[in-house]
């Protein structure tokens, strides 16, 4: 059942703002908030210190164990027409209306060897307004993994494209119409081998990620910190022995290497890790882990081109280019000790926790998982997370952490991806990750919480998150203003689902999320809403759709609150 979110307002916002200039700074602002996470950001949580070692045998890298399943593909095409009209209450009271012409299909596989799930969609946009342009749209998500050698080697891979209105300099306001398209994808093998009583786990990914954005007015110093492409790759090692085999307590040794490379001033991350690892066993449910280490991190990048009257140089994408021939200059280093002390408690297959605390990035560290499902019909996750990354490798990782066998949830006004999938194991999202398109690294801290009910016919759930963001810049650059700036994001958000009969279905979501930014030029922001979605199958196949939502945001620097609310009708032939 697709769940209504606060980004059917971001798609559909767009035409309304080519229609009503005066209103471009509060719609950039809300289209940087509404990408919100229907139950929390659990997917770049769960992969936070996911570097430290590789998964345990028989283990996804994304957190989930294999299904065992027949192995028949299960592929669902479908095509769908609809007509949308978008109207703002206050303070004006401007009307858009369009028809959106769609395709896609749902795919999965799941068996013991080969498993994955991918959800892709076309949409075209056709506006009424002579003033109003349309847009063809391609979204879509994958995620899967193939046996080459039994419980030996494994290749997994991943795939996004997706539609955010994410500005230049990410949390900044920007007065510019630019619309960004994400894309990122990854691939690399898993290997298990075990000699005597060590089990052996190594795994190389290779990523990729680019944001496309049309651009208002090139070379502007926002536009400076408006993420382009990177390449991220990653390896790593670990070889463990189990507690009382053969010695009353567990061995670990692990080691670690990423790097990603970001085309925007030619920045750099590379972060390499070793370390040892110990479990000692309390009770049969209870063990306390720990383990110290070498890390060293270190952040780096160029200077904007100048040209030889001391002016800006501009690519042809409107990027402001790098000095190449320039100096490479450090953002951020730390070389030295590393260690945590944690707990794991697992009483049953139904409750899990995990949590650390240390010494890491040159100061106290903290994160870990709770995992409580008491029936087949509830789950309360709850993640704390803390990484050094880039744009590029934070979505990289969030990837990774997708289950391969899940359901993608779309907006169902836009068709839009929402950023989270829902499996048998829960939720995971990637909005978090798509939460700002900054070129700057940062550390991101934060917390997530979802809990989901079903009861009868219903579906229920509630989710809630902080998500702190501490951007390095580059002393003696264009990115120098950035170092030390701290985005903040809060959100709480529930939901609904169900079916009222064996022909209708509903959804109904509402939301709140405040931002606080400490960007020039940014600003403070609420945002907060309801909406609801009904379907109902008419033939074989053939079904009837409509969907409204009511939006509100509340920004104090653009000086006006803004209101909208949409209307969809549609119809779907599932083939």
């Amino acid at each position: 059942m697709a769940r209504i979110s606060a980004q059917a307002v971001a798609a559909s916002v767009l035409i309304m703002r080519e229609r009503t200039e005066r209103m471009r700074p509060v719609l950039a602002f809300a289209h940087f908030m509404l990408p919100l996470c229907l139950v929390g950001a659990s997917a770049v949580s769960a992969s936070a210190q996911e570097s430290y070692a590789p998964a345990s045998p028989g283990q996804e890298r994304g957190g989930e164990g294999r299904e065992r399943g027949s192995g028949r593909p299960e592929v669902q095409p479908y095509i769908d027409i609809s007509q949308i009209l978008l109207a703002e209450l206050s303070p004006g009271n401007d009307v858009v209306t369009y028809t959106q012409l769609a395709a896609g299909v749902n795919a999965a596989i799941t068996g013991r060897k080969n498993g994955g799930s991918v959800s892709l969609r076309y949409a075209r946009n056709i506006a009424y307004e002579n003033d109003a342009r349309g847009s063809d749209t391609l979204s879509g998500i994958a995620r899967g993994y193939a046996t080459v050698i039994p419980d030996a080697v494994t290749i997994e891979g991943g795939a996004l494209a997706s539609r955010t209105r994410l500005n230049g300099g990410g949390a900044s306001l920007l007065t510019g119409d630019a619309g960004s398209r994400v894309y990122t994808a990854y691939a690399g093998p898993n290997v298990h081998a075990e000699a005597g009583d060590v089990q052996i786990n190594a795994n190389y990914r290779a990523g990729y990620t680019r944001v496309e954005t049309d651009f208002g007015l090139p070379g502007t110093v926002r536009q400076a910190d408006l993420f382009d492409e990177s390449v991220v790759q990653t390896a790593a090692f670990h070889a463990a022995t189990r507690p009382g085999e053969p010695l009353p307590v567990g061995l670990g040794l692990g080691a670690g290497y990423t790097q990603e490379d970001i085309s925007t001033f030619d920045q750099r991350v590379r972060d390499f890790h070793v370390r040892g690892d110990v479990t000692v066993p309390v009770s049969p449910t209870l063990a306390v882990v720990g383990g110290v280490g070498y890390e060293n991190v270190e952040i780096s990048g160029r200077d904007v081109l100048l040209d030889d009257a001391g002016l800006l140089v501009v690519g042809e994408d409107g990027r402001l280019l790098a000095d190449e021939s320039g100096p490479r200059r450090i953002a951020y280093e730390t070389d030295g000790l590393i260690w945590d002390v944690g707990v794991l408690w697992r009483p049953s297959t139904r409750t899990a926790l995990e949590a650390h605390l240390g010494r890491r990035y040159d100061s106290t560290t903290y994160y870990g998982s709770f995992a409580w499902a008491p029936s087949s019909r509830s789950s309360l996750n709850i993640s704390v997370y803390d990484a050094v990354t880039g744009f590029g490798g934070q979505l990289n990782r969030a990837l990774v952490a997708l289950p391969t066998n899940f359901a993608a949830n779309r907006n169902p006004l836009t068709g839009d991806i929402t950023g989270c999938v829902a499996s048998q194991q829960g939720s995971n999202c990637l909005s978090g990750a798509l939460g700002s398109l900054r070129a700057a690294t940062f550390r991101n801290r934060g917390v997530a919480a979802s809990y989901s009910r079903q009861i009868g016919r219903l579906t229920a759930g509630v989710g809630a998150g902080y998500d702190r963001r501490n951007f390095f810049g580059t002393p003696g650059t264009i990115l120098a203003t950035a170092d030390g700036l701290v985005d903040e994001n809060y959100y709480l958000t529930a939901f609904a689902d169900g079916r009222l009969g064996p022909r209708d279905s509903y959804s109904v979501n509402t939301y709140v999320q405040w931002f606080e930014s400490g960007g020039v030029g940014a600003g403070d922001g609420t945002i907060l809403g309801a909406s609801a979605a009904y379907r109902r199958y008419l033939l074989a196949g053939l079904s009837a759709r409509a969907a409204v939502a009511l939006d509100y945001l509340g920004s104090a620097l653009a000086g006006q609150d803004l209101t909208t609310a949409s209307v969809l009708l549609g119809l779907r032939y599932d083939f």
